[in-house]
């Protein structure tokens, strides 16, 4: 691996527009699990994919607060030196931003700050009936959430059935055209239409940074199947 994290440090300090694009594992090593791995939520839990869907939500609002809060909520949760690492290369001019999948919010904590939620964030949240904005703090009192008007208050994040908001859409692609470094994280590339973003890239470096399987075909990349934490604390090394 050694060699392969040469040629990462070599291709970052040649770059000049890095993006990253990240998924769960990036945010696995500061306590939140992530999907589809042998202790992801979806395999612990069969239900999970249907309760986080629009529909669902729709007609079991308090059985999907439950889920929600219990499963998808991680607000003791500290960015690790991964995401650290991504706001750092953004300072010094490398990063252009990130494009991510993630709900946690910590690519802004750790000092990001041109960053797309694709998926959305568990840090904002509205009501469906006067469209009232809503903090974290505040849906997690009771077991419905409910707004001063008598709405649902819903997270804004992407549920299953729900389209991707077309700004964010947007701005990820004109991202990864510009892009000469698309730096994948985290992913297995399962997700669609997020992970058919990376097709828009005609830069120079693919890169793709993942510990466990990657459920598409790329060519032309430098892979490293290893856990992001190890990788960048190899890099620091260098």
């Amino acid at each position: 691996m050694n060699s392969e994290i040469a040629k990462l440090k070599q291709i970052i300090n040649e770059s000049e527009n890095i993006v990253f694009f990240t998924g769960a594992g990036i945010s696995v090593p500061s306590g939140i699990p992530d999907f589809r791995s042998a202790d992801g939520l979806y395999t612990n839990d069969l239900r999970a994919e249907t309760i986080i869907s629009h529909s669902y939500f729709m007609s079991h609002p308090k059985e999907f607060y439950q889920f929600y809060k219990d499963k998808m909520v991680y607000e003791d949760a500290l960015p690790n030196i991964a995401h650290k690492w991504i706001a750092e290369l953004e300072d010094s001019g490398k990063s252009k931003g990130v494009i991510t999948q993630n709900i946690d919010g910590l690519h802004l904590m750790a000092g990001s700050k041109n960053v797309v939620e694709i998926h959305g964030t568990i840090y904002k949240n509205h009501c469906m009936k006067c469209h009232k904005s809503y903090a974290l703090k505040d849906i997690l009192k009771d077991e419905i959430s409910l707004c001063d008007c008598g709405g649902i208050i819903k997270p804004d994040v992407v549920l299953y059935e729900e389209a991707l908001e077309y700004k964010d859409i947007v701005k990820a692609i004109s991202m990864i055209e510009k892009a000469d470094t698309l730096i994948i994280i985290g992913t297995s590339l399962s997700v669609y239409p997020a992970a058919g973003f990376i097709d828009y890239f005609n830069g120079k470096h693919l890169i793709v940074l993942n510990k466990g399987e990657i459920y598409t075909n790329i060519k032309d990349a430098l892979i490293i199947n290893d856990d992001i934490i190890n990788i960048v604390n190899e890099l620091h090394k260098l």
